[in-house]
This record gives structure tokens, sequence and C-alpha cells, in this order.
């Protein structure tokens, strides 16, 4: 496997090496997994406003939301005749939600295959002994101790360094925050 994306390694060394360099602490390399987090931020970010027509997708969940709001308050009223009406409608809104599930997909076909290739080489670059010591709180506000059982259940071995964890959930804790900022920033009316 390594052979055959040696040339791939290649180009992502180019391209993340000299961040890597420029670490303040290259052993421990949090910051430029932070940078690489803002990066892939941006590809799926910007792939997702290009690629999806949120005024379409808004709209369409909307209409889902009304919809099932119609369908509670006549069950709740005990309506039968409107019950009867809206279930003739639902395979229409279906038919919408399932446009609207192929939408969201759309820039998830373009970003995996780059996004993967960074994973893989991160896992296989100096960023895989990554260890970030978090704060008490943090700690437990992150749900980490569960990500450490269901390591040790699937890996083997046990979480060793307090309060510690490696660079994939700092990745995540990156990626979230830096998707969250720039989804303010390019305008999206909506979180995740």
């Amino acid at each position: 496997m390594a052979d055959l994306l040696g040339p791939v390694y290649g180009v992502l060394n180019s391209i993340f090496n000299p961040i890597l360099a420029m670490d303040p602490n290259p052993t421990n390399p949090a910051l430029t997994v932070l940078i690489i987090a803002f990066i892939v931020s941006l590809i799926t970010t910007v792939a997702n406003k290009y690629l999806v027509d949120q005024d379409e997708l808004n709209e369409r969940q909307a209409s889902m939301k009304e919809f099932n709001k119609r369908l509670r308050d006549a069950q709740k009223r005990g309506d039968g005749k409107e019950i009867a009406k809206l279930q003739a409608e639902q395979a229409e809104m279906m038919k919408d939600q399932t446009a609207m599930m192929t939408e969201q997909f759309k820039p998830m076909f373009v970003t995996f295959v780059p996004i993967i290739l960074i994973f893989f080489w991160m896992r296989s670059s100096a960023i895989n002994d990554l260890v970030i010591i978090l704060p008490q709180t943090v700690y437990w506000i992150t749900l980490t101790p569960i990500w450490h059982a269901l390591g040790s259940v699937m890996y083997g071995g046990k979480a060793t360094i307090p309060y510690g964890i490696g660079w994939l959930l700092w990745y995540m804790i990156c990626t979230f925050g830096m998707s969250q900022i720039l989804r303010k920033y390019l305008g999206f009316k909506q979180g995740f």
C-alpha cells in the first residue's frame, strides 16, 4: 500500500512538511494539526457552499418541518380525514427528502478521496505521535473517556496519559470548531 501511495505522500510531504517544520514544537505538532484541520474544513465548506443549493435545501427542510407539524397536529386532534390527506402527500414529501439527502452528498464525492489521503499521510508522519493534554473540563466535555474506552476495546491497551488525546481526536475538535466558524463566515444559514 505504501508503494502505491508513495507519489501521493511525496506531494503531501511537500505541502505539509514545511508547516510541520514551522511548528513551535515539531515533536508534538498540535499547531500543524490545527492548520491541517483549517485547510480540510475550508475545502469541505467551500465544496458545500458551491455544490449544494443552500436556499433550496433550506426551503425543503422548512417544507418538511411544516408537513411534520401538520401531521402531528392532525394526529393530536384525531382528524382521520386530515391524516389520510397528509399520508397521500407523504410520498411526495419522501421524494423531496431523498432529493435533499442526495444534494447533501454531492460535496462528499468531491472531498472524500483527498481527505482520506491526508488522513493516511497524518497517520504515517510525525503527527501520529501527537499527544495533547487537555484541561480537565475540556477532557470531560469532549467525552474523551468514552473515546479512550472505545479505543481500548477496539485496539487493546489503555490510555496512559491522564487527560491526553491523540492526533485524531485533536483533529476532530479542531475541525468542528473551524467548520462552524467558516460556515458562519461564508453565510450558511444553518450549522452542521
